[in-house]
């Protein structure tokens, strides 16, 4: 079986569901280069941890919904690396995740998600109710401890390093690209010169992880 078997995730779907304790509020992030599949696992543990044990166990919050817009990057000189750390909010990020930290009695957090189809991130897309024992996280620079992002790795509970094999993640990107509207030999050269220098980044933050998930962080999809 490619990837990771099963058998696999359902040890880090464990480790996650005791993260979740009724009650409480605890902070699950995923971290990784791009391409390394923490939307993927992110979305996996929760929609499962959904299915099994209610749907108000956990939520999905990511970091992509603090991209500055793209007219912002444009007008600061940053559209040509967008995805580098200082193309992202990382101040609101973490003041989100202090929020989430601290959930108060009837007030739901609301927090933006990404719209790949738009390139822009939208606000308010998702909702995160007080009595939710786990919020899931996900994204480049959870363990970056530089330009302004420092703070987040201490708002986490957990943080898991996802760590794949990379001529897999650079194909699953430059794939990506493709099928957001780029020609293959553009999404080649924005992989290599933009996303591959972000990995450098991130790579530097893998030690400061609870846990790191060697090879494919999810199994296959089931045939048909």
């Amino acid at each position: 079986m490619a990837g990771m078997d099963a058998h696999r995730f359902e040890g880090l779907l464990a480790r996650a569901h005791r993260l979740a304790a009724p009650g409480g509020r605890a902070l699950l992030g995923v971290a990784g280069a791009p391409g390394a599949g923490k939307s993927t696992l992110a979305r996996r543990l929760v929609e499962t941890l959904r299915q099994r044990h209610g749907a108000g166990t956990a939520v999905l919050v990511g970091m992509d919904g603090f991209h500055l817009a793209q007219a912002e990057l444009e007008r600061l000189g940053r559209a040509d690396r967008k995805g580098a750390p200082d193309t992202f909010d990382a101040a609101g990020y973490a003041a989100l995740l202090a929020r989430l930290r601290a959930p108060r009695p009837g007030e739901v957090v609301y927090a933006p998600a990404f719209d790949r189809s738009l390139e822009e991130a939208v606000a308010g897309s998702v909702a995160v109710p007080p009595d939710v024992p786990l919020v899931v996280t996900e994204g480049n620079y959870l363990l970056h401890d530089a330009a302004g992002w420092a703070p987040v790795r201490g708002l986490l509970d957990e943080v898991w390093f996802l760590d794949p094999d990379p001529a897999a993640r650079v194909e699953r990107l430059i794939q990506r690209h493709v099928r957001f509207g780029r020609e293959r030999a553009a999404a080649e050269a924005w992989v290599a010169r933009s996303d591959e220098a972000n990995a450098r980044l991130v790579e530097a933050g893998r030690d400061r992880a609870d846990l790191v998930v060697d090879g494919d962080p999810f199994p296959p999809d089931p045939p048909g």
